[in-house]
C-alpha cells in the first residue's frame, strides 16, 4: 500500500477510535439537503486527513439498458474518460491529456455502472489551489464529455476480445448460466454480448449519458475535510455541469419473480479440472425489513468462511472442496442468493447434495445459539473495520442514501446486530429462502456424465 494511503488510513481510524466510532460508541453524522436543481446531497466530515471523496449516483444502472445493447451503461461510464470536448477558451483534451491532467492534480475522477447505478467519483486532497482545479476538472469532464469514436472502436475490440477469452472459462460459463436461469428476463439476467456490444454506436452513449445523468435525479455524497459551505459549493458546482435534461419519471422496472420450482444445467466444459458449482434463487431487496437476520444467519450459513456450516459440512467433514461460501446480494429489486464452491467433477454431484442439505437444515432449526453468539461477537467487533477509511464511509453512506435506509443507520449498525435472535434468523429464511425451488448450475462435469445437457 502506498506510504499516503497508509498514513491516511491510520490516522483516521485513530481519529474514529478517539471519537468511539470503532467502539460505535459515538454518532456518525450524516447531514442531508436537497438543492434547488433537486439533487439530493449527503455529507460526513472527516477533517483528520486533508481528503475529499465524492460519489455521484444516478438510477442509470444496467437496469435501464435496452435488452438489444446490454453493457450500454458501464461502456458510456467507460468512455467518458475518453477525452473532453472544447469549452469556450478551454481546449478540448484527448484521452491521454485528460489523463495526464488528473495526475498533475494528484487527484482520480472515474465512472462506473452496476446493476442500478450510474456512478462518479472524484478524490483529491483538500489544499484550496487543488481542490478547487479538481473539481473544475471533473466538471468538466460531466459536462462535454468527447465521446470519441476511435476510442469506442478500441475499447470495443478490447471488450470483444475479453468476451472470447472468458468463454475459455468454465467460472464465467456458469456465472451467466447462473444469472439467467434465475432472473431469467428480468434486467438483473442480462449479460453483454458480441452481438450487444455492437449494437451500441456513439450516440447510444450520448443519449444515455444524457437521459440519466441528470441534477434533478442525482444523489450526491461527499465525505472528507470540508464543511457544509465548502460541500455545498462543491455540489452547485458539479450539478450544474449537468442541468436538468427532464426529470419527469423514468419507467418503472419490474419486479424479480420468484422460481416457481427448481432449475438444473450440468453442463460439461473440455479440459476443467474442477468443476463450477452454483447454487440459488431470488433473494432480497436492500431494504428488505428483515435484512438484519439474514445478514447475521448468512454469516452463520456461509458467509463466515472456516466457521460457516457449509464450510464445516462441505469441506472440513467430507473434503469436498477446499472453499464454500453463500451471500445475498440485495438490490433495488431482488438481487441473488447464493452459494458457491468448486469440486472435482466426479464429486460434483454429492457436494451439491451436501449443499443443499445444509440449506434445508438450517432452514428448518435455524442456528444454534452458540453459532449466534459467535457471528454478533465477530460483526460487532469488526465494525470499526468497516468505516475505517474516507472511502469505506463513502461507500456506506451513498448506500445508505440510495436504499432509503435511516441517516442514523452506522449509528444503530451493531444494536441492529445484538436485537437478533434465533426465532428472527429461522422466520426470516422461512420466508425468502426455499429449497426446493432453487437453481444449480454445475460446470465441468464430464460430457458422457448421465447428468450432463446441452449449453
Amino acid at each position: 500500500m502506498p506510504l499516503f494511503k497508509t498514513l491516511a488510513r491510520h490516522a483516521l481510524m485513530a481519529g474514529l477510535l478517539a471519537a468511539g466510532i470503532g467502539t460505535a460508541q459515538a454518532a456518525i453524522p450524516i447531514e442531508h439537503w436537497t438543492q434547488p436543481s433537486g439533487a439530493r446531497v449527503y455529507l460526513v466530515r472527516s477533517p483528520t486527513i486533508p481528503m475529499l471523496d465524492v460519489q455521484i449516483d444516478f438510477d442509470g444502472g444496467s437496469r435501464r439498458e435496452p435488452a438489444r445493447q446490454a453493457g450500454l451503461a458501464a461502456v458510456t461510464a467507460g468512455l467518458l474518460s475518453g477525452g473532453v470536448a472544447a469549452q469556450g477558451a478551454q481546449p478540448a483534451l484527448d484521452e491521454n491529456a485528460l489523463s495526464e491532467a488528473w495526475v498533475d492534480l494528484g487527484a482520480q475522477f472515474g465512472a462506473s455502472a452496476g446493476s442500478d447505478r450510474f456512478t462518479l467519483q472524484l478524490r483529491t486532497l483538500t489544499q484550496p489551489d487543488l481542490l478547487e482545479r479538481a473539481v473544475a476538472l471533473a466538471a468538466r469532464q460531466m459536462a462535454a464529455p468527447a465521446w470519441p469514436q476511435a476510442v469506442w472502436q478500441r475499447d470495443r475490440e478490447r471488450l470483444l476480445a475479453a468476451l472470447q477469452q472468458a468463454e475459455t472459462r468454465p467460472a464465467t460459463l456458469a456465472a451467466r448460466t447462473f444469472s439467467q436461469s434465475v432472473f431469467g428476463d428480468h434486467p438483473y439476467g442480462r449479460q453483454p454480448t458480441a452481438d450487444t456490444y455492437r449494437a451500441i454506436a456513439i450516440d447510444d452513449m450520448r443519449d444515455f449519458y444524457r437521459r440519466h445523468a441528470s441534477a434533478c435525479r442525482a444523489q450526491v455524497t461527499l465525505v472528507g475535510a470540508i464543511d457544509r459551505a465548502q460541500a455545498e459549493r462543491i455540489a452547485r458546482r458539479l450539478m450544474a455541469a449537468i442541468e436538468p435534461h427532464g426529470c419527469a419519471p423514468l419507467p418503472a422496472v419490474p419486479e424479480v419473480a420468484p422460481l416457481n420450482s427448481s432449475v438444473e444445467r450440468w453442463l460439461p466444459f473440455a479440459g476443467a479440472a474442477q468443476a463450477q458449482v452454483l447454487i440459488g434463487q431470488p433473494g432480497i431487496a436492500r431494504n428488505d425489513p428483515d435484512f438484519f437476520p439474514l445478514f447475521v444467519g448468512n454469516y452463520i450459513l456461509g458467509g463466515g468462511g472456516f466457521v460457516s456450516r457449509l464450510t464445516t459440512e462441505v469441506r472440513e467433514k467430507r473434503g469436498l472442496s477446499y472453499s464454500v461460501y453463500s451471500y445475498f446480494s440485495p438490490g433495488r429489486h431482488a438481487g441473488p442468493f447464493q452459494i458457491g464452491l468448486t469440486t472435482r467433477p466426479d464429486q460434483a454431484r454429492q457436494a451439491v447434495q451436501v449443499a443443499r442439505d445444509v440449506v434445508q437444515r438450517f432452514v428448518q432449526d435455524g442456528p444454534t445459539d452458540t453459532e449466534l453468539q459467535g457471528a454478533k461477537d465477530f460483526l460487532i467487533n469488526g465494525f470499526g473495520l468497516r468505516i475505517d477509511s474516507n472511502r469505506k464511509l463513502l461507500d456506506n453512506v451513498a448506500n445508505i442514501a440510495w436504499s432509503g435506509l435511516p441517516l442514523d443507520y452506522l449509528d444503530t449498525w451493531t444494536d441492529q446486530i445484538r436485537r437478533v435472535t434465533r426465532a428472527d434468523i429461522q422466520r426470516a429464511f422461512a420466508r425468502v429462502v426455499q429449497p426446493d425451488r432453487m437453481a444449480t448450475v454445475v460446470v465441468g462435469v464430464p460430457a458422457e456424465s448421465p447428468q450432463a445437457s446441452a449449453r
